[in-house]
């Protein structure tokens, strides 16, 4: 398969684990998935009150200047330690 098949396997694998992985799993998750599909972060940051937003942005821009590739090869393998982890 493709990276991008194997990339697009492990997003759908995620949703199925067994139990909910940590916020900062989660976090994880996030900054990687979207550095593969967007590239390097293009929004300003939300403000101070929007808690959430403001975690996905910070953890979206600290995957900045990673390749769309290697985002996608450190995705898959988040993913299959969290399967590990967690189960499907």
């Amino acid at each position: 398969m493709t990276l991008e098949a194997d990339f697009n396997v492990a997003a759908e694998n995620v949703k199925k684990l067994k139990t909910k992985p940590t916020d900062d799993e989660l976090r994880e998750l996030y900054g990687l998935y979207k550095q593969s599909i967007v590239g390097d972060i293009n929004i300003e940051c939300p403000g101070m009150l929007d808690l959430k937003g403001k975690a996905k942005w910070e953890a979206w821009n600290h995957k900045k200047g990673l390749s769309k590739e290697d985002a996608m090869n450190a995705y898959i393998s988040k993913t299959n330690e969290l399967i590990k982890k967690y189960g499907m």
